[in-house]
């Protein structure tokens, strides 16, 4: 068995102490470890979308990353964009408001890539949001709405810290 690490993770602005073996991806020490599901295990090889969280403001994909590789970071989980009082990201608003979703499973992902591609300035026109939301699969064919989705968050949160 290998030797245990003893991380101290942030997640969503709360501390954690967790005691993980070396190979514990993010996505898995969010999902069993601290009881953070919205985050979704996909393909579990980097090529869905479904785990996209935000590693210091940056989105990365959690299966492909260590939970040893974020300690002393700050990750964001879809968990983490809703205010305290229940309020919704302009993104996640935009999402319910346009149907971006049908099943919802690829929902947390899409949101998560969303929220860094309103933050990174990929939203001057409808093919570069397409563009920058390649990495997240929809099985469900949600596409044209999902785009709307962004551009609308967008427009609203211009001049905003996203």
């Amino acid at each position: 068995m290998a030797d245990r690490l003893n991380l101290h993770l942030s997640f969503n602005g709360g501390r954690i102490e967790l005691d993980l073996d070396p190979r514990t991806t993010l996505l898995d020490a969010l999902r069993e470890h601290t009881l953070l599901t919205g985050t979704k295990k996909g393909c579990d090889q980097g090529q869905c979308g479904a785990c996209t969280v935000h590693v210091d403001g940056l989105r990365v994909l959690s299966c492909l990353t260590l939970a040893a590789q974020v300690e002393g970071r700050e990750v964001t989980t879809i968990e983490g964009l809703t205010q305290p009082d229940g309020t919704l990201h302009a993104v996640q608003a935009a999402f319910v408001e346009f149907d971006a979703f049908q099943c919802g499973y690829c929902t947390p992902g899409q949101i998560m890539s969303a929220v860094a591609c309103i933050r990174e300035g990929h939203t001057g026109s409808d093919e570069d949001i397409r563009e920058y939301m390649s990495g997240n699969l929809c099985r469900c064919g949600a596409y044209p709405h999902i785009v709307t989705a962004v551009r609308t968050a967008a427009a609203r949160l211009q001049g905003s810290k996203v």
